[in-house]
Order: C-alpha cells, then sequence, then structure tokens
C-alpha cells in the first residue's frame, strides 16, 4: 500500500490498496479519544472530495486510528462556547453539508466500528453506506445527547428512524441509551458484526462488493410492505404487524407520536425541553422530507444549546469529567495498592450489592456472615444480577460462570488473611461495629485497608477500634449498589494518601462517580438527606398527603418524592440515623414528633413492603392506613410553591452548612454528590449551582422568612448571610 505522508494539522491518515479500497483512519492527535469538532468536519468534508476524485478508487473503508474508541461523540467545550443560537446553526450547517456530501457519495463508504460510536460519531456512521462492527465487549452504538439537554443534529434525528423504524429509534434518541453489538445487528443498525481481528478484513470486502453490485444492504424500516407480507418468518408475528400497523401510515404515527409525547411528559414533568423538541423534529422530518426534517433539527439544536437546562446539564459533564481526572494525592512514591481480593462483611442486601459489582468488574472477593441463609440469598442476588447478561446475550455463560465464581464466601474469617482491603457493610451500630473491626484486624494483614460503609457514623469514631488508623477510610455505597452511581469516600485526618488513592481507584473501577469529603457526623449525603427527609415529615404532620408532598418534589424535578424515598432508603434505617444527628447537630435535627409510630407498627418501607406507600398491589398506591397512627393529623389543602420551598430551600441550606464546615473539598463534589446520590434536580445543577442561579441574597431572604414561619430548622448558613452581603457567588461567573 502507498501510505500518503499525514499532514501534522489534520487528524485523517489516507491508504490506498492496490484493490482499489481507499482506508481513510481518523486519529486525533493529542487525544486519547476521537471527537468531532467544526474544523475536524470541514478537513473530513475536503478529504472525502479528494477521495472521490481519484479514478482509481472503487470505495472507502472510514475507521478509527484509535485503539478502543471509533468516535465518541462532539467536542463539548466548543458547544460550551457559542454565544449566540446562529453560532451553533453555522456549526449545524457544516455538519449537514459534511454528512449529505458523504450520504450522496457514488462510491460506496463503509464505517468499520470498533469502540463506542455516540453522538456525532454513530451520526456520521449513519451517513455511510454500509456499517460493520466489532462483538467486541467495549463497543456500543448510542446518540446520548438528549443526557445534555440536546437532540442529535448531524442527521441523527432523520436518518436513524429510516434505517430502524420509528419506535426503536425513538426509543434510542429519547433515552440516549447505548446499544451493544449483537442487538444493533438484530435491529438493523448495523449490517455485519465481527470479531476485531477481522473488521478491517470484512469492511474491505464490503466495499468491494457494494461497488460490484453484489451486496445490497437489507433495511428493515424501508421495506414495501410486499416484502414484510411475504416475509413469513417475522412480518406474521403480533409485534411485526402492530409495529407495521403503527408506523406505515400517517395515522398509525400520530398515534406513536400521541403515546411517546404522554410517555415524555410524564418522564419529564415537562422541565427538559430537548424531549419535546425531539419527537417534533422527527415528525417533522417523517411527514414533510428530509431537507425541512434537517432544518428543523438544526433549528432546535440552536434553541437547546443555549437553554439554561442544556447549560446546567453540560456543566454536570465537565463536573464529572474533572472528577474523574483527579489523583488524589497519588505521586511517585503514593500509588494505589493492587487488590488482589476484597473481603466484604455482611451479607446482606447492601454487601450482595458491593459483591455483585466488584464481580462484574473483574474483582475477588470473599463474604463473611454468620448467617448461611443470608450467604445463599447474597449469592441468589449476584446470580439474578448477572445471568442477565447471559440472557439478554452480551455475555458468554462461561464469562458468568468466571464471575459468579470469583465470589466466596463462610461464616468465619477464613480467608481473609489474604484480603487487600475488608469493606464493613454490618447494622448501623457502632458497638458491632468496633467488634467486627477489631476481630477483622486480627486476622488480616498490617497493610491490609478497612473501609466501612457506614452512612451516618464519623469514620474518625469508628477508627477508635482500629489499631492502624491511616488504614481506615468510608466507602459509602448507595442503595442498590449496582444502581446507584454514587461512591462517598470518607477521610479522617490520620487516613493514609495511599488508602485514600486505593479506594478511589477501586471506585472509579466499579464504575462510581467518586466524591471525597471530610469525615463528621453523617458525612455529605446523609446529612443534607436528613433535612430534606425530615421537612417532608413536617409536612406530612402539617396535614399534606403523603402522594401530594411527592408530586410537588417531582415537579421540581426530583426522581422520586422524598416520603418515597424514605420507604426506599427504610424507615428504620432514617430512624436510627436519627439521634445521631440530632446529638451531633441539635434542635435543627431535632426528631420529628410521632414518628416513632411507624416503627413500632413494623413499617420499614419498601424492603418489608409496609411503609407510606402499600407495595402489595400491582401499582404502588399510598397506604391509607398509615393516617390512622397519626389522628392529630387533619388533612388539608396546601400551597405547591410552599411545598417545594420548604424541601428545596431545606437542602441548599444545609449543603451550605457542610461547604462551610470544609466537609466539601468543593462545590463541585457537593453538586456531583447531590445529583447523583440523592437525585437532586439535575437541571439546576446542583444545589450550589441553583443557588447561584437564584442568587445567594435571595436565597438567603427566602431562608429567613421561612425561619420566622417555621423555626430554627431553617436559619440560614452563615456562609450565605457572608456571601449575600459581599454579592459572591460558589462558582466564578462569566
Amino acid at each position: 500500500m502507498a501510505k500518503e505522508k499525514k499532514d501534522k494539522k489534520t487528524p485523517f491518515t489516507l491508504e490506498k490498496g492496490k484493490d482499489g479500497v481507499a482506508i481513510l483512519t481518523f486519529d486525533l492527535p493529542d487525544e486519547s479519544v476521537n471527537k468531532l469538532s467544526s474544523w475536524i468536519m470541514t478537513d473530513l468534508q475536503d478529504k472525502m472530495k479528494l477521495i472521490q476524485e481519484d479514478s482509481s478508487l472503487k470505495g472507502i473503508v472510514f475507521i478509527s486510528g484509535k485503539p478502543d474508541n471509533f468516535i465518541v461523540g462532539a467536542d463539548i467545550d466548543e458547544l460550551s462556547s457559542f454565544s449566540s443560537a446562529k453560532e451553533a446553526e453555522e456549526l449545524i450547517d457544516k455538519a449537514h453539508n459534511m454528512l449529505n456530501d458523504l450520504e450522496a457519495s457514488k462510491m460506496p463508504v463503509v464505517a468499520a466500528i470498533h469502540g463506542p460510536a455516540l453522538g456525532g460519531g454513530l451520526e456520521v456512521a449513519l451517513a455511510c453506506h454500509y456499517r460493520i462492527c466489532s462483538r467486541h465487549k467495549k463497543t456500543s452504538l448510542g446518540l446520548p445527547e438528549v443526557q445534555l439537554g440536546l437532540l442529535p443534529a448531524a442527521g441523527g434525528t432523520q436518518r436513524l428512524p429510516r434505517l430502524i423504524g420509528l419506535q426503536a429509534a425513538l426509543d434510542m434518541i429519547l433515552t440516549g441509551k447505548n446499544i451493544r453489538p449483537k442487538q444493533a445487528l438484530k435491529m438493523g443498525l448495523v449490517d455485519e458484526v465481527v470479531f476485531e481481528l477481522d473488521l478491517l478484513t470484512a469492511a474491505r470486502t464490503a466495499v468491494l462488493k457494494l461497488a460490484a453490485g453484489k451486496l445490497k444492504p437489507q433495511r428493515p424500516a424501508q421495506k414495501s410492505a410486499y416484502q414484510l407480507a411475504t416475509d413469513f418468518n417475522t412480518f406474521f408475528k403480533p409485534k411485526k404487524l402492530i409495529d407495521f400497523a403503527l408506523e406505515s401510515n400517517p395515522l398509525g404515527r400520530h398515534v406513536v407520536f400521541d403515546q411517546a409525547s404522554k410517555m415524555v411528559l410524564k418522564k419529564t414533568a415537562g422541565l427538559y425541553p430537548a424531549p419535546a423538541k425531539i419527537l417534533e423534529t422527527i415528525k417533522i422530518g417523517l411527514e414533510n422530507g428530509m431537507k425541512e426534517g434537517l432544518a428543523a433539527e438544526k433549528k432546535a439544536f440552536a434553541e437547546l444549546v443555549m437553554s439554561d437546562v442544556s447549560y446546567q446539564l453540560r456543566n454536570i459533564f465537565f463536573a464529572t469529567t474533572s472528577l474523574k481526572k483527579e489523583t488524589w494525592n497519588i505521586t511517585d512514591n503514593v500509588k494505589p495498592k493492587k487488590l488482589n481480593l476484597i473481603g466484604i462483611l455482611g451479607g446482606g442486601f447492601m454487601g450482595a450489592g458491593i459483591a455483585t459489582v466488584l464481580a462484574s468488574k473483574g474483582y475477588y472477593s470473599r463474604i463473611r456472615d454468620i448467617d448461611p441463609v443470608q450467604i445463599g440469598k447474597a449469592y441468589r442476588y449476584a446470580h439474578d444480577f448477572l445471568y442477565k447478561g447471559v440472557k439478554r446475550k452480551y455475555m458468554q455463560k462461561s464469562e458468568y460462570e468466571r464471575k459468579i465464581g470469583s465470589i466466596t464466601a463462610s461464616t468465619d474469617y477464613t480467608g481473609f488473611k489474604k484480603a487487600d482491603l475488608v469493606i464493613e457493610a454490618v447494622f448501623e451500630d457502632i458497638d458491632l461495629k468496633h467488634k467486627v473491626i477489631k476481630e477483622t484486624e486480627a486476622v488480616v494483614s498490617k497493610n491490609c485497608i478497612f473501609a466501612s460503609n457506614t452512612s451516618s457514623i464519623p469514620i474518625t469514631d469508628l477508627a477508635k477500634a482500629s489499631k492502624r488508623p491511616e488504614n481506615f477510610i468510608g466507602m459509602h455505597f448507595f442503595s442498590p449498589v449496582e444502581k446507584m452511581p454514587l461512591l462517598e469516600i470518607i477521610i479522617t485526618k490520620k487516613t493514609s494518601p495511599e488508602t485514600t488513592a486505593t479506594c478511589v481507584e477501586l471506585g472509579r473501577a466499579m464504575g462510581k462517580q467518586v466524591i471525597v469529603v471530610n469525615d463528621g457526623t453523617g458525612f455529605y449525603t446523609s446529612r443534607i438527606l436528613g433535612p430534606y427527609a425530615r421537612e417532608a415529615a413536617f409536612l406530612l404532620m402539617d396535614g399534606v398527603r403523603m402522594e401530594v408532598i411527592d408530586k410537588a418534589a417531582k415537579q421540581l424535578g426530583f426522581p422520586v418524592g422524598p416520603i418515597t424515598l424514605l420507604d426506599e432508603v427504610g424507615i428504620d434505617v432514617v430512624y436510627k440515623v436519627g439521634p445521631v444527628m440530632h446529638k451531633a447537630f441539635g434542635e435543627r435535627f431535632a426528631p420529628v414528633p410521632a414518628m416513632e409510630r411507624l416503627i413500632n407498627d413494623k413499617r420499614y418501607g419498601r424492603k418489608n413492603k409496609r411503609g407510606f406507600y402499600n407495595y402489595q398491589a400491582k401499582k404502588k398506591v399510598p397506604d391509607e392506613s398509615v393516617y390512622k397512627l397519626f389522628p392529630e393529623i387533619k388533612l388539608r389543602e396546601y400551597p405547591k410553591q410552599k411545598i417545594q420551598d420548604r424541601l428545596l430551600y431545606s437542602f441548599m441550606n444545609e449543603a451550605a452548612m457542610c461547604f462551610e464546615d470544609k466537609i466539601l473539598f468543593s462545590v463541585r463534589d457537593g453538586d456531583i454528590g447531590a445529583i447523583f446520590g440523592l437525585g437532586f434536580p439535575p437541571l439546576t445543577g446542583g444545589p450550589f449551582r441553583h443557588m447561584d442561579t437564584l442568587k445567594v441574597e435571595n436565597v438567603v431572604k427566602k431562608l429567613e422568612g421561612l425561619e420566622k414561619e417555621f423555626g430554627l430548622r431553617f436559619k440560614p448558613a452563615q456562609i450565605l448571610i457572608e456571601m449575600s452581603q459581599k454579592g459572591d457567588t460558589f462558582y466564578p461567573q462569566k
């Protein structure tokens, strides 16, 4: 092959084969991933024009030069640099022109995909004439723009429905979900799935066949009624019949859009504009043609990228990206320990969840629980989660067996001598925790790290039972561990840098957003949850119906309401934590009167299917019998705005106090912890960004008004008062 000299200014390399196939490789210099920007799109368009002028070539393979990614999307920094909608429209014009030219190429273009092809990366592939992807576990395809408050704007809203069908496209674009290779093949998103080593060969072969007219891609969404009707193996299945009826005519599509609109409104409460814009843009394209669809796509994108919601969602993206890069005291002399075996104390819901996630990420763990029945339940928990991969055909059974086999268990400390890290997940009782700390340290090596999963007890107090406080740390997981994205790591004044670095790296390897906080009662997340949950209880005692409280919170953007959250966390857990917080923070955390009656009535929440809600029925409904426990409650109408103010400002005020008390290292960590740990509305950017948006002086005035009406629990944090007087903000303002 003759290899073109690579221009330092271009990320594209062209190789011309003797068979007439051009291999165009995208490898962005000085970056670990390929991403699209204005200058790259211009460069690619110019490159494609030069290739097509070469009459010796038969077709093109577009491939990534990165070892583990195709194209991960657009350069978010560039999107955030726009000062006007017009600038955004100019970028989209470039993208549309480039991909329209690519799609119109007389030479066949085959996308050879290995690793993530996301956002603009998938849109590039959609404009190609044929797509082949590797079957590697790192390969995934998706349009995640909705998660940034945007829509796919390089033709994704137009090409995807035409390729895979309306319903499948809506599912992908509205959720931002990633599609695995086998599923992508089944739905027609890709044309072939091959082993990574065969990818380039398969792509080259496809180019030659396409050029010779010997290969015609199958496009399920583009089949005629006759073709579908004669496909007896697929069409005469109820789902296929329904899909065809819904998507093949305007009336059917109207039904699909109508149902999708209702779902979007239910999921977003009308707070996020992107999903509605996605539906509108796709509909315009299907009804009025590609040209009008692309015009609508450009206009909608420009409006969304300049919106406050997208601005805050992009801030979250930048925050999580910077969080992943922090090294936490890792120097040439202090590096994370290698973890060969991780011990887990307690095989309950939390311990089983931790072991399950560790197994899914390739770690060996050993559970210790005094109850053999509980150990059996832990194994069942791990099996149920891991075996889903086999059922859904993205995991081989041999891989499942290897992963489930990485979990061992016993009723004593056998095997713990080899543990490099032990995670304690026993009941929230300091005496019990002290007991297991002493027992564990008697059998593990002197270098073993001990991490407590406590949700409220200060790590310093727990470490008093340890002979090696430098190896002692808190690792606060959230339940269920396999679903909740946050890990809160708590360090004391004696925790060593190596211990911190090791636990941070483990958390990231487990796929968690990791924040590190200083020690203190309740740390950060449990502490800010306390006033929010208590205020919900106070509202209930004030006569506000539980479902009304939950609905008001969800209309703010919380994924679940605080009453539901109490059921999910466990009313008994919150009840046990209450006195600990009250002792540490005084009357501000005084227990809500009469809530002890719930515990006496054995109402612990979802875990025993007895809480504020009735979990016996198919559909979760409020359990009206709760009100009988509180005969003093007089149910009444209550202003929604007042409910929302009491919930929101109690949360934000405590977050400010945590920053004031130096529990947090940064407000960025506070926003990430609140969003990913407790579901604080993402559209606000987090409690600290939201206070900046509201203006701190207005937050103080609101709190002062609430304090006058409801008492000490709303007294503004001193830091807020001082910031208000100075006109300060938590984040630098542009």
